[in-house]
């Protein structure tokens, strides 16, 4: 089938839609200029990405752990929400009854307007007590000018972002899980995600088999390609804004 006949056939689908579920990637923040976790370009990349995101990494040198994310901080506030991210706002805002589900920790998706976003792994602009589990939200808490910050109780802080080793946040993984399984979703988007993570593609094939048709955009294969309904090889950015369009048309 042709791109644009794919397009028309998801633009019609969505027309009668009445349920959405979104999983989105670091593809999607790529398109905004966010390096990925292990890009090849950038200061960082001589460092293992255990030394930098997992509590043994943090316990052998919490200054380091802690410029790497003061660095990733301050490529995100630079950054801009892209077409992708925007379309998708502007789909949840024309289906109300939508789940958003992120990988990316960089916040985005909110920037971008939209609602209903479960941040699986977390979200940079939130800090953690080491010891008494305290959350402090986004510029709550100086994190550059003490590195490594602490928390008044004299604990260091961490980022509050899921680290390799760690298990996933028990509400979210609950919510996204109680959304899917209470049926009736009509599309699911699969969007820049290796879907490397067994759950990830758990979600996008439960979902598949509770009736709903499943879009993948991604630049790259990926285990959610081997049943996607629809696979778009390109970028949210181009592709996501044509599928709104259509639908509007």
């Amino acid at each position: 089938m042709e791109k644009g006949s794919e397009i028309s056939e998801v633009a019609e689908s969505l027309r009668t839609a009445h349920k959405l579920l979104f999983i989105t990637g670091a593809g999607i923040s790529a398109e905004s200029g966010i390096p990925t976790f292990r890009g090849k370009d950038g200061y960082w990349r001589q460092h293992n990405p255990m030394e930098l995101a997992s509590p043994e990494g943090f316990a052998q040198d919490p200054a380091l752990v802690w410029e790497w994310y003061n660095e990733r901080k301050a490529i995100i506030r630079r950054a801009q929400p892209n077409a992708g991210h925007l379309a998708i706002a502007q789909l949840q805002a024309a289906i109300p009854n939508t789940l958003l589900a992120t990988q990316n920790v960089d916040g985005l998706h909110q920037t971008a307007g939209s609602k209903q976003v479960v941040e699986i792994h977390g979200s940079i602009w939130q800090t953690c007590c080491t010891r008494e589990g305290t959350l402090f939200l986004r510029d709550a808490v100086d994190t550059e000018t003490e590195v490594p910050p602490k928390c008044k109780c004299g604990a260091l802080l961490r980022p509050n972002v899921v680290w390799f080793g760690e298990a996933l946040p028990v509400e979210p993984i609950t919510h996204i899980t109680e959304f899917i399984l209470a049926g009736g979703i009509d599309i699911a988007f699969a969007i820049g995600t290796s879907a490397l993570f067994a759950y990830i593609s758990g979600w996008a094939w439960e979902a598949k088999e509770q009736g709903a048709r499943v879009v993948e955009i991604n630049l790259d294969p990926s285990p959610i390609s081997t049943f996607a309904d629809f696979i778009f090889r390109d970028k949210a950015g181009t592709v996501l804004p044509q599928i709104y369009q259509a639908m509007q048309a």
